[in-house]
């Protein structure tokens, strides 16, 4: 092939490919996003978490100085939902606690460290078990809900309610797979669950930060 041809070609291809994912434009030329929340693009079924843009964010007090935060990424599990029956849904996440990261590589390690000389470890320890929420109860009202259920951590099982934000509803341009998208937040003491080194110097309440999107496979 001439190698004039073949950059035509290649070009022409690259604008074919970019035209495919071109978002939509709303009366004013401006770029419309993909999701918006609106319970009408709600589309019902069993979806799965994507852990590429999913994470729980917590949030401790140190010493009273200040507050410090730290991840937890690669969110799995499935959400069931019915836009006609919200209160019927059905939420079952697990969060690797493995896969916690903060700021401080030094503090990183020490959450994950093992205990010494046989004791138990200051905190989750090097091969913690994943976190677990399997929800009993939803209350929903408007773009928001009260979602109770119980939650598996460090062995542990406790009762835990928190508030979720309906975000946004539609169509993944890349995949095109539905998705849907929620923001929640509540707080635990982490001392229920076993967690006590640094009590109360660090917090024993932790707020978490829940942010997770669900695709329709």
């Amino acid at each position: 092939m001439h190698r004039s041809y073949a950059i035509a070609a290649a070009a022409l291809a690259l604008v074919a490919g970019t035209a495919a994912f071109a978002p939509a434009l709303t009366a004013q030329g401006a770029p419309e996003l993909p999701g918006a929340p609106d319970p009408a693009r709600v589309v019902a079924g069993t979806y799965t978490a994507d852990p590429a843009h999913s994470l729980i964010a917590f949030e401790v007090n140190h010493f009273g100085f200040n507050d410090y935060y730290g991840l937890f990424g690669d969110v799995a599990g499935t959400l069931t939902i019915d836009p006609a029956n919200p209160d019927a849904a059905k939420v079952d996440v697990t969060i690797p606690i493995a896969s916690v990261t903060t700021a401080s590589k030094g503090l990183t390690e020490h959450l994950l460290r093992p205990g010494k000389e046989g004791a138990a470890p200051d905190f989750f320890g090097p091969a913690p078990a994943p976190a677990r929420f399997v929800s009993t109860s939803v209350k929903a009202e408007g773009m928001t809900a009260v979602i109770t259920g119980d939650l598996t951590l460090n062995g542990v099982t406790k009762p835990v309610t928190f508030v979720a934000e309906f975000t946004g509803a539609g169509t993944n341009p890349f995949n095109k797979k539905a998705t849907i998208g929620f923001e929640a937040e509540t707080s635990i003491k982490r001392s229920d669950f076993g967690v006590n080194y640094g009590i109360p110097f660090v917090s024993d309440e932790v707020e978490l930060d829940i942010s997770v999107a669900f695709e329709k496979p």
